[in-house]
């Protein structure tokens, strides 16, 4: 009878494991692009929010 396990990869080829430094360089490069929008458009969102209850509440 033939162990269960024996079919598996060994845990260093195991294909589903990635490439750790290229999740890191994607998760940084994402976060410098939201930090990046929201420096230029918070103040645009800002200004329309603003607007937007003034004319709701008429002041």
């Amino acid at each position: 009878m033939q162990d269960l396990d024996s079919h598996e990869l060994p845990a260093g080829d195991d294909p589903e494991r990635g490439d750790v430094p290229g999740w890191v360089l994607v998760t940084l490069m994402t976060a410098g692009l939201v930090v990046a929008l929201w420096a230029i458009a918070g103040p645009l969102l800002e200004g329309a929010f603003t607007d937007a209850i003034s004319s709701v509440t008429g002041r």
